[in-house]
Order: structure tokens, then sequence, then C-alpha cells
């Protein structure tokens, strides 16, 4: 790896052990062996690094849960539209517990004006990819990215954010499918 690989890696590692607010200029060359300087050469700013490594991390985080859930066997109980999101919210649920240092310096980073700006650039592709991961939304239904998008990343906080606090009483997908079921008054299973 060269100069600026070792410091997304440093980073990211200083992010997930100490978190975004803590994490020092030092703390990073020191994890990534490179000299403090680099830092400034290579990103501007030990924030611009943070937010670079931070997304790097959260980009590979979402390609591990779309390999998750295209691997997943297909359930014919599935077929159930209720079924198949409480599926893929404990498939969520499940990666948002393996990933938990990604998921605390997410909202540590969030108390940071760089990087809410950042974020705030990024809001419509994590819509849109949240849309087609989770929904199976074509690449151009931008009105699927908008709606379905953001109720998804809306889940997506919430249940961070609650695995984050109390992993054993964070809602299941199940939970989640019940609680759609009533808002929208589809009547309940009969299995």
């Amino acid at each position: 790896m060269g100069n600026r690989e070792d410091l997304l890696a440093g980073a990211r590692q200083c992010l997930f052990d100490k978190g975004y607010a803590r994490t020092t200029v030092r703390d990073i060359a020191t994890a990534s062996g490179v000299s403090m300087a680099a830092i400034g050469y290579h990103f501007g700013s030990k924030e611009a690094l943070l937010t670079a490594a931070l997304g790097e991390a959260t980009r590979e985080w979402g390609d591990e849960l779309a390999s998750t859930l295209a691997g997943a066997p297909e359930d014919p109980e599935t077929s159930d539209p209720l079924r198949r999101f409480a599926s893929r919210w404990d498939a969520v649920r499940e990666s948002v517990g393996t990933h938990r240092g990604l998921w605390a310096a997410t909202f540590d980073a969030l108390s940071h004006p760089e990087t809410r700006a950042q974020l705030a650039a990024q809001t419509d592709e994590s819509r849109a990819g949240l849309a087609r991961l989770l929904e199976g939304a074509a690449e151009d239904d931008t009105e699927a990215a908008r709606t379905i998008g953001a109720l998804y990343q809306a889940l997506l906080i919430g249940i961070a954010a609650q695995s984050l606090i109390d992993p054993e009483t964070a809602p299941t997908g199940a939970d989640l499918a019940e609680g759609l079921r009533r808002i929208t008054g589809e009547p309940a299973s009969t299995e």
C-alpha cells in the first residue's frame, strides 16, 4: 500500500478503536506508520481523512450487506412482502451488530460540521443504494430512492442506534414487519 492507503487504514482503525472525536493526528500517524505531515499532503486535514475513511468503511459495509442478502437462500415464504421485509431487516440488524465500531464512529462523527456536510452531500446516493439493496428498486427510479430510500435510511439509523444502546432489545425484522402490518391495517398472518 502507498501512504494514502496506509493513512486510510490507520484512520479507520482509530475510528473504530477511539471514535471520531478522540482520534488525533498522532494516533493516525502511529496506526498507519506514516508521518503526520502526510495527512495534510494527502487529505488536507485530519477531519477530511477521517471522513474519507468512514465513507470507505460504510461503502464496504454496504457491499458486504449486499453480498449477504444476495447469498441468502430463497425462502418460499419470502414472497410475502412483510416476511421478505423482516428477513432483510434481520440481516441488517445482524450486520450492524457485527460492525459496532463502524456505527459507533458514524454516530460520533455526526457531531462534527465537516462530516455532516459531507454526509448530507451523499444523502441521495445513500438512499438510492438502500432502495436498490433492500427493495430491488431500479437504478434510475428516483422516486423510489426518494421515498423508499428515505424510509429505509430512517430505519437503518434507528436500528443502528438501538443496537448500540441495547442490542438485546433492538427490534427484530419481525418486530418491524408487525409494526408495519399494524400501521397499514394488513390482516395478521394465519400461519
